[in-house]
């Protein structure tokens, strides 16, 4: 196996959010099949700070900031008809990068993460392509289009659709194409002019060794009276920002009516309306926090009542690994197998929030062994060293198989 190019939206370090935590060990895994060559970008003086843990994984990198402004990015999506989305991570300091790099280098594969990132794939290029797409992003703004109201509900639609042509252009034109759960990839293989595409579910996995309740304090914060709920996440995301919302507004109250709750949301970049929440009897909002492990360790449950879920949601995996308690939305246990009852709640609406909790407080050695039967689970079945071992697979096959230049 020759070098390989690898080109991400995020700088896989640290792995402290969702798309970093996939990119970080899909990296890692490419790194044990041979020399690995990265380009992606930083958007932060704290991703700046992860520089030196590219430089010890990279064979050589290109990490240029990313400030291009949404203005500017929707004002050349414009110009050029393409996906806000595409013209916000183009960069001319990269694209040059990509062509020095594929110069100089017996690079035989080019492993692209997120779409963003597939314009800058050479279309003359003659080796292995795999493009991760993680999730369909054209659904996610087909439904925000949906569920808005003029004038966003035009600027999604024409998002959905440009990323719509942009997915299946990709699905064509590389090798593989890889989602996160076999649902996301059958919405793909559903798509006209993709049925002929070799599209596959790569799933996420957890660090288990490292979300081990043994090997964590809990958080002295909680470890006071009253039954704490804990919800963790990125808190400027709007399905995350929906789901507190639901949960604070709408189920909590009925819950605290009957036990002495506390709602706890940790996650960086709280927005100001999750903020707000904290001013409803019983929630905290935490914002970033050095680690969410204490956080997880001593909560009586954590929730993920999301409405709207892409892909597996690794708060999900991470809490069952803490041997937490999970009661998740239908939407938010996609792509776990677990067996609702046993090794988690799926809860259908908010009076099913609001009973699992319930129920739960009232049966402590049920909530433990759902707990304990949850990190068994993920232990066995959702490892990185699993996903790692089916990107071998993928990356080790003889023969790149171009399906269509178009």
């Amino acid at each position: 196996m020759g070098d390989i190019l690898f080109l991400a939206h995020r700088v896989p370090f640290p792995p402290d959010r969702g798309d970093k935590i996939r990119s970080h060990h899909l990296l890692k895994g490419l790194a044990k099949l041979g020399r690995v060559h990265v380009g992606t970008f930083v958007e932060t003086d704290q991703d700046r700070e992860q520089e030196a843990s590219l430089a010890a994984i990279a064979a050589s990198y290109c990490l240029p900031t990313r400030s291009k402004s949404l203005p500017r990015a929707g004002m050349e999506a414009l110009l050029g008809n393409r996906a806000v989305s595409q013209a916000a991570f183009f960069d001319a300091e990269l694209a040059k990068w990509v062509g020095d790099t594929l110069a100089r280098h017996p690079i035989d594969k080019i492993f692209v993460f997120s779409g963003q990132m597939g314009q800058y794939i050479p279309s003359d290029f003659a080796g292995q392509v795999v493009v991760d797409l993680c999730d369909v992003d054209s659904e996610k703004f087909a439904t925000y289009a949906q569920e808005s109201g003029f004038p966003r509900s035009v600027l999604y639609r024409r998002e959905a659709a440009l990323l719509t042509a942009e997915e299946v252009r990709l699905a064509r034109s590389t090798d593989t194409t890889l989602l996160i759960t076999e649902k996301e990839a059958d919405i793909l293989r559903a798509r006209p002019g993709a049925e002929r595409a070799d599209i596959r579910a790569l799933g996420n996995g957890v660090d288990t060794e490292f979300f081990d309740p043994a090997a964590t304090d809990p958080h002295p914060a909680l470890a006071g009276q009253g039954h704490h709920i804990v919800f963790t996440g990125q808190m400027d995301y709007p399905p995350n920002i929906a789901a507190v919302e639901r949960f604070a507004r709408r189920i909590l109250p009925a819950i605290r009516e009957r036990l002495a709750a506390q709602f706890h949301i940790v996650g960086r970049a709280p927005t100001p309306e999750v903020a707000k929440l904290a001013c409803i009897a019983g929630v905290k909002v935490w914002g970033e926090v050095p680690d969410v492990r204490p956080f997880l360790r001593s909560a009586d449950a954590v929730v993920a009542p999301l409405m709207l879920a892409r892909g597996v949601q690794n708060k999900v995996l991470e809490a069952m690994a803490m041997a937490r308690p999970v009661l998740a939305s239908e939407e938010a246990a996609t792509g776990i197998d677990a067996t609702d009852g046993q090794q988690w709640r799926i809860c259908r609406d908010d009076g099913a929030f609001e009973r699992a909790i319930l129920d739960l407080a009232a049966d402590e050695g049920q909530a433990k062994n759902m707990g304990r039967a949850a990190r068994r689970f993920v232990v066995e079945n959702m490892s990185w060293e699993a996903v790692e071992a089916g990107l071998a697979d993928i990356l080790g096959q003889a023969e790149a198989r171009h399906h269509d230049a178009a």
